[in-house]
């Protein structure tokens, strides 16, 4: 359907005393009834955060042996020795979740001659100790003679991570809202609502390396000693809110 214009001359409607000429166009009216609505007006971007030192609650060791020789199977069976007698002492101690033990890498490498020629044979091997039973580890490690510690690590463990993020989020919530309600207030507007909100985790941020650890690496019958050290936990909480008159 073609558009409908209507348009009176202003001359004759100024000899009839009417000083008024309309211009009426359908088209031009549609249009702008169809322009994209304006956006929203008293937005407020905001963000809170919580967070908390925790202790980190378990210990990981790799303890590892190594071996070289003229032959691979004598460097095989040396390295397996080492890990067997290790193992031996650990499953007396073993505990799930408080003190878990599993072998690790186990490795054999061939070393050559400067012509290129296989000279003799290294190889590697691990057995891993984890939990929280941190003190049995310390003294597990110090009782096995035929590994040396290799690697340490300390972290949180799933369940004090879970729990604390749980404390942190409704902290980091109770935050944002007292955040939106104030400046709701300071700007002079009766309320608001929350148009969007997004709540995340940071990964810890381990605070205290474990030089302690780290610096007895050769075997010792005494217990190891363990400072786990901290890490930090931190929600954040960011959105946007609407303020209303």
């Amino acid at each position: 359907m073609r558009p409908l214009f209507l348009f009176i001359d202003v001359a004759r409607w100024a000899m009839l005393g009417v000083g008024a000429a309309v211009y009426f166009t359908p088209a031009a009216a549609l249009a702008q009834n169809n322009a994209a609505p304006a956006s929203p007006q008293a937005v407020v971007n905001l963000q809170t955060t919580a967070q908390v030192d925790v202790v980190k609650d378990v210990l990981s060791i790799a303890m590892t042996s190594t071996r070289e020789g003229a032959d691979a199977a004598t460097v095989q069976a040396g390295l397996k020795q080492a890990v067997d007698a290790a193992l031996q002492e650990a499953k007396k101690v073993a505990r799930p979740g408080l003190l878990d033990v599993q072998t690790g890498n186990f490795s054999l490498w061939p070393r050559y001659s400067k012509d290129g020629k296989v000279s003799g044979w290294f190889g590697s091997a691990e057995l891993l100790l984890e939990g929280r039973d941190m003190a049995a580890i310390g003294q597990l490690v110090g009782r096995i003679t035929t590994l040396v510690v290799g690697r340490v690590n300390s972290s949180i463990s799933r369940e004090l991570r879970d729990k604390t993020e749980s404390e942190l989020t409704n902290q980091a919530i109770a935050r944002f809202r007292s955040k939106a309600a104030d400046v709701t207030k300071q700007f002079g507007y009766v309320n608001h609502v929350v148009r969007e909100v997004s709540v995340g985790a940071n990964e810890p941020v381990f605070m205290v390396q474990d030089a302690k650890i780290r610096s007895q690496v050769a075997y010792s019958e005494a217990p190891l000693p363990i400072e786990a050290g901290k890490a930090t936990v931190t929600v954040n909480v960011s959105g946007s809110i609407q303020m209303l008159k």
